[in-house]
């Protein structure tokens, strides 16, 4: 008489008889192994993925070491330290002409091409083309971009041994999901280094939330699809609260009068009131009177050593996408080149050069005196810019709101 196992126990057997270890296994195979087996698998079967499914992505699946970042196994390593002693770079390197007189061109021809699905796309996410074309040109370049590692192993790999092992292991279940819906083989699913797929770089969790079917062949291409691209680009941005009637921000003249040390967006108040303080467009025409009554910030990227701007809270929502003031003027600026192709009318002045640890250690002493800064990480966001400013008007000097 044959005795039958309990079917929990068959599938346990069965689990870690699917996740066999190769021929040749590398330092970290066999807990590798063992983590898709304990961690993985059953968080998976919960979030519904299928037996099959397991069966096929996770069979073989081994950890890439090569990826930059990495601790070890279950995140308890040291991090990699960052490299203090780095130049800290002016910003005016992140807006060189030669970039964006290399994307207006073929931003244009993709606006021609696609005229007719991209006022499909505004009139139901309400997202101007323009932006969605820049976010689509600073992301992959068009779809240009080598974008080469296979997603799975990279958000498993990140789980296993990254610097924040408990999201990346809710990304792998996302990737599970994405290859169980059968929107793209595994094969096809190709990612950054970090995870994020495709020409709008999505993470797993994102495409889930925001990936859309808009050319209507039944799957959410955003690898090979430029219609589901730029689709899957406007609804993202719609649904962290894009408003529909409302430019990014303008770029202006920022009299000596106001001072740096406003510059955020906690600091916003009417466009019409920074008018009366003197606040002009450098193009010389009138803010749009639909605007005035609406808030905006002072945006200064380099302090008074760079162009000014006044912000809308839709250039907040370009950051949600890349937590970055320079990416999201960035995007702003080529949005804005594709109709005419100048150049900031503000220059970037000469900045004092400096190191990343010398601006954590002036954030220290920033910190020291009540300021908040952000945080000491080295890097000069609005919060630091202003802190600045405010120290050195104390101390009886004009604002720059720069280091030096």
């Amino acid at each position: 008489m044959i005795r039958r196992l309990p079917s929990l126990l068959i599938s346990t057997l069965a689990a870690v008889m699917m996740f066999h270890l190769p021929a040749q296994a590398g330092k970290y195979d066999a807990q590798f192994r063992q983590f898709l087996n304990s961690e993985i698998a059953p968080a998976a079967r919960k979030a519904g993925i299928s037996q099959a499914t397991l069966d096929r992505e996770l069979k073989g699946l081994s950890p890439d070491t090569s990826l930059p970042g990495l601790v070890g196994p279950g995140g308890k390593g040291a991090p990699p330290k960052i490299n203090f002693q780095a130049e800290f770079k002016s910003p005016a390197r992140y807006f060189r002409d030669s970039q964006f007189n290399a994307l207006v061109p073929r931003g244009r021809s993709l606006m021609k091409k696609h005229a007719g699905t991209i006022r499909r796309i505004e009139a139901q996410y309400g997202v101007p083309g323009r932006i969605i074309l820049a976010i689509w040109a600073r992301e992959s370049g068009y779809g240009g971009a080598k974008i080469p590692h296979d997603a799975l192993r990279v958000v498993a790999t990140q789980a296993f041994m990254g610097q924040r092992p408990d999201f990346f292991k809710g990304e792998v279940i996302a990737a599970l999901k994405i290859l169980q819906n059968g929107d793209v083989s595994r094969r096809a699913m190709k990612s950054s280094w970090g995870g994020a797929m495709g020409q709008p770089q999505f993470l797993p969790s994102s495409y889930l939330k925001y990936a859309v079917d808009f050319d209507g062949d039944g799957k959410r291409n955003i690898w090979t699809s430029d219609v589901d691209t730029m689709a899957s680009i406007a609804h993202y941005l719609s649904e962290h609260g894009w408003a529909r009637d409302r430019d990014w921000g303008y770029e202006v003249h920022l009299p000596d009068s106001v001072s740096c040390t406003r510059e955020g967006p906690d600091n916003r108040q009417k466009i019409s009131d920074f008018v009366r303080e003197g606040v002009t467009r450098v193009s010389g025409k009138p803010f749009p009177a639909h605007e005035l009554n609406r808030p905006g910030n002072i945006l200064l990227p380099g302090g008074r050593y760079g162009p000014a701007f006044i912000a809308t809270e839709n250039f907040y929502v370009i950051k949600d996408y890349n937590e970055s003031d320079t990416y999201a003027l960035f995007v702003g600026h080529l949005a804005d080149r594709y109709g005419s192709n100048k150049a900031f009318v503000g220059t970037w002045k000469p900045m004092k050069e400096t190191t990343r640890g010398a601006v954590r250690n002036l954030q220290r002493r920033l910190e020291g005196l009540g300021h908040d800064v952000g945080g000491a990480d080295g890097l000069i966001g609005f919060k630091t810019r202003r802190s600045i400013g405010k120290d050195q008007e104390k101390n009886g000097f004009f604002a720059t709101c720069w280091v030096g």
